[in-house]
Parts: structure tokens; sequence; C-alpha cells
């Protein structure tokens, strides 16, 4: 969102400190204000062909179509362990990874069926990993919380709170070290903000010039306790204020808004290596995981208001409409389409093998230590000779 982050340098001169003014939060009327500005008037997007609008929107449905797909499958007893559901926030993961070019990666916690969708990955191998499947992404090990593409720069899928902000870090590391012009977006839940290993990051990030971009996904929740109990001092995003790194707020229901704020970090990242935090207001229709009866912190009614005024799939169907890029019949196809790929991703997991016992041992770290008696195909990450 324009005029909303802080550069490298407050609003000063070199060296000095920003003003009370200048490290303020966000006035609520700026935020109001933003809301109702036209995005696809954005560079970024104004040039956008009628195709790529109308893919952009069939992404967010196809998220939306595999995650209650797998929620029914959960509810079947088909998949164990925990199911972190997406649905609410697809503008966010389909926006950001939209902007991307071919240097940059996506890390993200562990609610990550959506960006890996975004990048590129197939249904069938995610819904085969939540059924915990050989044919699965990771082999069905995984599960829901480690889907990973590396050859689609998607490096995860991680469970612990936080863990994820070293890792991206070091990607960005990585990229400047070999000279690559491009970025890791780190994505991250708004309860994240508050693990020590980000701040230790934001540190690094800023004191060696990383082009590290990390985006709080604020679905106000965090694992069931509103952001105002669990988090002192909003925006959550201005803590990047303290290590000097710019950071901006901006909504989420709105993919071409989130095209433009992405677009913004990258291009300081590419050109400048420099960090970013982005706070992207958004929400979540279900509870934390589908473990979360989601009764004692919020009401039906708040969450039928935020789908009736801000569902990211419907606005974005009704701009689409409202520009002449869509029409209702083909909203539709696009929908029975999505809904007939993820019952399709549910039979392929269903008649697909478990892995077999002796592969338990396959595809761990063991291996980069003894690399003469490496018997797996991976390699680690910017590997040198």
């Amino acid at each position: 969102m324009e005029g909303l982050h802080h550069d490298t340098i407050v609003d000063g001169e070199e060296g000095d400190p920003p003003t009370k003014e200048q490290v303020a939060p966000v006035a609520e009327d700026k935020i109001d204000e933003a809301r109702d500005e036209d995005f696809s008037n954005k560079p970024i997007n104004r040039d956008l062909t009628p195709d790529e609008r109308v893919n952009l929107y069939e992404q967010m449905v196809r998220i939306r179509r595999f995650e209650e797909r797998s929620l029914r499958a959960y509810q079947q007893g088909h998949i164990g362990g925990f199911l972190h559901l997406y649905i609410g926030q697809e503008a966010v993961a389909v926006g950001s990874v939209s902007a991307l070019a071919e240097d940059d990666h996506v890390i993200t916690a562990y609610r990550d069926h959506g960006h890996a969708l975004a990048v590129g990955m197939n249904m069938d191998e995610c819904m085969a990993e939540l059924y915990g499947k050989k044919t699965g992404c990771s082999k069905g090990k995984g599960g829901s919380m480690h889907f990973f593409a590396p050859d689609k720069n998607f490096w995860g899928g991680h469970g612990i709170v936080g863990g994820q902000t070293p890792l991206g870090l070091g990607i960005a590391y990585a990229l400047k070290f070999n000279k690559k012009t491009g970025a890791c977006l780190c994505f991250m839940g708004d309860g994240a903000t508050n693990q020590g290993p980000f701040y230790e990051s934001l540190n690094l990030a800023s004191l060696w010039n990383l082009p590290v971009i990390y985006v709080i996904e604020n679905n106000g929740y965090s694992m069931g306790t509103a952001e105002a109990r669990h988090s002192a001092g909003e925006p959550l995003a201005r803590r990047g204020t303290a290590f000097d790194v710019a950071w901006s707020v901006s909504h989420g229901h709105d993919v071409y808004e989130v095209r433009h704020t992405i677009n913004e970090a990258l291009e300081r990242a590419h050109k400048e290596s420099r960090p970013s935090v982005l706070e992207i207001i958004t929400y979540r229709y279900r509870g934390h995981s589908v473990a979360d009866p989601d009764q004692t912190y919020r009401s039906k009614e708040e969450i039928e208001e935020y789908k009736n005024r801000k569902d990211p799939i419907n606005l974005f169907k009704d701009k689409l409409i409202s520009e002449g890029h869509l029409n209702v019949e083909t909203a539709i196809e696009i929908d029975q389409r999505a809904k007939e790929e993820a019952a399709g991703s549910a039979d392929f997991a269903q008649a697909s093998p478990l892995p077999e016992p002796e592969e338990l041992m396959d595809d761990i770290y063991w291996e980069t230590d003894n690399p003469a008696d490496k018997t797996s195909e991976g390699t680690m990450f910017f590997e040198t000779p």
C-alpha cells in the first residue's frame, strides 16, 4: 500500500532517529481510504491480459475447492494429523506468487496448501501427501504441513511456528551469494511475529542487506486468540522499524492489491537487495486447524459478515465481470472444473500405495553428512562442487 512503508532510512538524514510521528501506527482512516482504491490500474496489473486475469481467478477457485475436498476427506477418516485450511486467504498466495520472477523463491509455514497450488503443484501430488501416500509430493512422509517442490522454487511447509523465518533468510543469503537477482518470499502468520527467530532474522536481513520479504498473513486470530490479546502494538509490520526494514500494511481480499504490494517489495529486493515486512490483512473461514472447534473466540456472525463483504473469490469474480473479462457462465464452468479436479485428486490419493517400511530412512539429512553412502537423488539448495 503506497505511502505506508518506511524506507531504510525513515524520512530523515542518514543516522537521524525517526520521530514519534514517523513510527506511529498506521492511521485507521488511511487504511480505510486504501480499501476504496482501484489497484487494477497499478503498473503490475494494468498490462494483464484478459486470460491472465481469469487465470488468477481460476487459481483461487481451485485452491478453495481443493481445501473443501480435503476437509471432506479428513472427516471421512482418510487424513490423519493436522489439516490447516487456507479457505478465505486465497488471494494472498495467488496474488503473491503471480508477481514472482524466475529467481524468486517461496517458503511458508504449515498452512501451505494454497501456496503449493499457486506455485504450480498439482492436486494429485498434494492430496496424496495429505493421505500419507507414496505418490505424494513428500512421498507421504510430510503430510499437510510439509508440501515441497524444489523444482518450482517452493521450499515448504514448516510446522514450527516462526521456524521458516531464518530458513527464508538463508535462501535470500544464497541468492545474494550466488549473485542472482531474486528474492525469497517468506510467509508467516500473525502469531509467528512474536517468535524470537523472526527478530533475529530481521536483524541479519537488515545488517547484511538480504532480499527477503516477510509476508505476515494476518488472519486475526493466531491459533485462536485475537490479535489484540496476543500482540502489543499495531500494526504488526511496524516491528520492522526497529531494524530499519521497510514495511507496509495492505489487504488480502483484493488480488490486485496483493500483486501491487508484493511487486513494490520485489523491486526493493531486486534493485537494492533490501528486506521488507508486509502485513496483509486476511481472514480464515475455518479454525486454526480442523481439530479447532472455533466456537470460543469468534462468532458465526463475524465469519458470515466477512464472507458476504470481503470474500476474495466473489469480489474478484464481480470485478472481472464488471471489467468485461468474465461472464457468469464461464465462472460456473471454472468452478465445476475445479470441483472435478479436486474430486479426482481424492480418487487418485485413495488408489495410491502407502510408502514401504524400508523407505523410512530415505531422503534424510544423514546422507548429506555421509555422501559416500548417499542413495537418494536429492541435492542441497544451491549446492556447489
